[in-house]
């Protein structure tokens, strides 16, 4: 199989080396923000955590180029990883996300408020409008940049493309602290992730490849949610956990029978891309 400039594809790829470059990259940044410590003392630990996170996203931009040159034998990274686009073609892949993210938390308010267990309050103030597009822009890409960027990609190149959508969506969802529940709270998030990671993942397929509409659709989520739970929306208590999600006061709605419908029926209309070619074969053959 060819590359993109058209000399063969060498097999440079190990599992090893899949599974062992992002935990590198977080305890190199988790080592060097423990020095802040003496520098900033009233930083909470907390404060010192997500400062190595940003030190490892750091590393995580400024090597990737490095790591699909050396094991992708990939010359335009960047634009491989679905990141540099014209700008009007990202905005629009980036809004169809967002919208989607939007009618997702659509359906989760609507049947909140008609089934009594919510109620609307509308307030919310600008750190707090600043913190949720912090979120969108910072969660969204991040995450999207590993897992659906760079992961999928390593993982399509060894196993498979049909293998690796579900495999990319495994390892989304079992890297988040779902465990931290009880029981079948905590099975009840795995698989809404797993959902989402599917979802996210076929966001990107009918993208045409470009990741800025998962960007969009998983930091509006997150960045969304936030934003509801501020001030916007009053949840009560006694809503079941079944419905909304485990984790009262502030649950996650992944695992809940709501998010798991909305999230359903996003799949089952995007079903057709499921089989699409591999967005690296689609991208070589064009070469």
């Amino acid at each position: 199989m060819a590359t993109a400039t058209g000399s063969p594809e060498q097999p440079r790829l190990h599992w090893w080396g899949t599974l062992l470059y992002v935990p590198v990259l977080y305890g190199l940044g988790w080592l060097a923000s423990r020095p802040l410590a003496l520098l900033v003392p009233t930083w909470r630990p907390d404060q010192l955590d997500l400062a190595g996170a940003g030190i490892a996203l750091g590393l995580l931009l400024a090597s990737l180029p490095w790591r699909l040159r050396q094991a992708w034998g990939c010359t335009t990274p960047w634009q491989t990883l679905g990141v540099a686009l014209p700008p009007a073609a990202g905005f629009k892949a980036f809004s169809r996300g967002l919208l989607k993210a939007l009618a997702l938390l659509m359906l989760v308010v609507v049947a909140l408020l008609l089934f009594g267990q919510a109620r609307w309050l509308g307030r919310l103030d600008m750190d707090t409008w600043a913190n949720a597009l912090a979120l969108l822009l910072g969660v969204g890409f991040a995450e999207e940049l590993l897992f659906r960027g760079w992961l999928w990609g390593e993982l399509e190149r060894l196993v498979g493309s049909q293998r690796a959508i579900g495999l990319q969506a495994a390892f989304f969802a079992l890297v988040h602290p779902w465990y931290r529940l009880p029981g079948a709270a905590a099975i009840a998030l795995l698989i809404g992730l797993v959902l989402l990671g599917l979802a996210l993942a076929l966001q990107r397929r009918a993208d045409g490849g470009a990741l800025w509409g998962a960007v969009g659709m998983h930091g509006g989520l997150v960045g969304g949610w936030f934003a509801l739970q501020a001030g916007l929306l009053q949840i009560s208590p006694a809503t079941p956990a079944w419905l909304i999600g485990a984790g009262s006061p502030t649950p996650n709605p992944i695992g809940g029978l709501l998010a798991w419908i909305g999230l359903g029926l996003l799949l089952w209309v995007r079903r057709r891309w499921w089989r699409k070619q591999p967005l690296r074969q689609k991208r070589e053959t064009e070469a």
